[in-house]
């Protein structure tokens, strides 16, 4: 036996308006990238700061010399030397009283001095601005 028509009717309204709710949630998922059409947002995490105290600078006395990690010192690359950070990892640091920052590689260990947290070369020191003053308080942030 047949179903009434008004039955059928509102059955393939029903499951039209199934679908569509469906297919509206597919767009919304597609458009923004994300698995639903509600997605749960994640603001981004701050830079993480790894400290904070005097950096210096060392240049053509150590020029060409090799480094901790083995490779040759360049006063005009962008590299710094700390004492326990992995050789290749990539810092920045801003100079706390001109607000310039400057990404440095860690290819030598160091500081020697124990009131400094990092050794600059002579290129990363210019960059922040304190060639000429010798040191600067500064602020390392995970890069």
């Amino acid at each position: 036996m047949r179903a009434p028509a008004i039955g059928r009717h509102v059955g393939g309204l029903l499951a039209v308006a199934v679908l569509s709710t469906i297919l509206a949630g597919r767009a919304a998922a597609q458009e923004t990238g994300t698995p639903g059409p509600d997605p749960v947002q994640l603001a981004p995490s701050p830079d993480a700061e790894l400290g904070r105290g005097q950096a210096s600078w060392y240049g053509l006395k150590f020029h060409g010399k090799r480094t901790s990690s083995g490779e040759r010192f360049d006063m005009n690359g962008l590299t710094a030397a700390h004492l326990t950070l992995p050789f290749g990892t990539k810092v920045r640091v801003r100079n706390v009283a001109n607000g310039r920052e400057v990404v440095v590689r860690i290819n030598d260990r160091g500081p020697r001095m124990r009131d400094r947290i990092i050794d600059l070369s002579k290129s990363a020191a210019a960059a922040l601005g304190f060639l000429q003053k010798g040191e600067a308080a500064v602020v390392l942030i995970e890069h």
